[in-house]
């Protein structure tokens, strides 16, 4: 029998963690967090632990938490099914112009990035007029959105069909990478924009007022939850749900448009989604695991199934991975969802120059300001001994690096 490649980590008064973080720093605040969350009734056999893992608003980024009997919302969080999709292409570097910068400002055309608030002004990072294919698009979601604000008419006000194919700020990007044999894929990273924002915010909130009025106390007020066969139970699982089907949508309008933008300044005709994934790492979903159904909230993991598809994003600078599930029970059949921060985004923006910056994005096109210096490559962990910690969960079929990265 082979050793177990993680840390046991019993917990006094819960279930235990297992930690795939064998060669990683974790946080002593990450730790503590994961404590609290495995101390909750309800949690299922163990917390599973990724490797990416630091701490997070309400449960630890790259934990899998199973549960019966009750949802955290909190612990799902506010960028509801935020994940990735990567399609390849039937380019070549050699078919892709020597200047990128062009390439990345017809992507930027496209596709809104970033965020501005000015009273009276139009966000960036939304559309001003909805393209017709976006219109269509929010059609397939529109029936049970209205189902939805009927009974939470507060969520009407959130930004929902101007933000369908959009990218956001922070971690979220678009890339251009190439593969070891050099062929082109794009890749990218976001969730459910402002109307998922507004989903989670408007339910943790109700989980809270709830264990207020019934007297719960809790080790963490963000750990505060909705036991199955209440009516709020029912209502944020139709309402989570329907946010993950806009996430992936999102992600699929944003990647149709992207390789519409390649093509105006790529001459060379091309196929596009040869090998396609999409999927999400910030979601809840039914499943089955040591023989019982339980609900896995994944807060920054992803599915890794035996032979299902996923994708580990390394940071701006840094190699990627496209992997296939290995099927480990003991990880409730999870992996990383990327690198996983080491510095606040506060301590980034002290700690790393603009000069670290761009010698560390030497090669891509991409924003060298001060304005992306916390999601420069040294805060975040090593992609490269975040893999060796999961080399029981995933095996890595592609390996990306990329030519163009776009951010908000």
């Amino acid at each position: 029998m082979t050793e177990a490649n993680f840390e046991f980590q019993p917990v006094e008064g819960g279930v235990p963690i297992k930690m795939w973080t064998r060669g990683v720093t974790v946080d002593d605040k990450a730790r503590a967090q994961l404590m609290r969350a495995a101390q909750m009734p309800f949690v299922f056999k163990h917390v599973a632990v990724m490797p990416d893992v630091h701490v997070g608003i309400g449960a630890t980024i790259g934990s899998v938490i199973p549960t019966k009997g009750a949802v955290i919302p909190a612990a799902v969080g506010v960028d509801i099914g935020c994940g990735m999709m990567a399609a390849r292409t039937s380019l070549t570097a050699s078919d892709l112009p020597d200047n990128l910068e062009g390439v990345r400002a017809a992507i930027e055309r496209a596709v809104p990035v970033g965020r501005s608030v000015g009273r009276g002004n139009r966000d960036t990072g939304s559309w001003g007029d909805p393209p017709g294919a976006i219109v269509e698009a929010w059609a397939t979601l529109a029936t049970r959105f209205g189902q939805i604000v009927a009974k939470y008419p507060k969520l009407a006000k959130s930004n929902n069909l101007v933000h369908l194919g959009t990218l956001g700020t922070g971690n979220h990007f678009i890339e251009v990478c190439l593969d070891t044999e050099q062929r082109v894929w794009v890749m990218l990273h976001s969730g459910s924009r402002g109307v998922g924002n507004a989903i989670g915010t408007f339910f943790i909130e109700l989980a809270k007022q709830d264990m207020r009025k019934w007297f719960v106390n809790l080790p963490d007020e963000d750990l505060a939850y909705f036991p199955e066969g209440t009516e709020h139970f029912d209502d944020y699982v139709e309402a989570v749900g329907w946010a993950q089907d806009y996430a992936a949508l999102n992600r699929r309008m944003m990647m149709t448009n992207v390789i519409a933008a390649m093509r105006r300044v790529i001459t060379k005709p091309f196929e596009a989604e040869l090998e396609a994934i999409n999927c999400h790492h910030n979601y809840v979903t039914r499943e089955n695991h040591f023989g019982q159904n339980v609900l896995v909230t994944r807060k920054g993991a992803v599915r890794a199934a035996k032979g299902v598809m996923g994708i580990i994003p390394g940071s701006m600078g840094a190699k990627s991975y496209l992997v296939r599930g290995l099927g480990n029970a003991e990880s409730f059949d999870s992996c990383s969802h990327g690198a996983g921060r080491v510095m606040s985004r506060t301590e980034a923006k002290r700690e790393v120059t603009v000069a670290e910056h761009v010698a560390a994005t030497e090669g891509v096109a991409c924003r060298k300001d001060a304005g992306v210096i916390d999601e420069s490559p040294r805060a975040y962990k090593p992609i490269e001994a975040v893999m060796a910690a999961q080399a029981d969960l995933v095996e890595i079929v592609h390996t990306l690096k990329q030519v163009v990265c776009v951010k908000g």
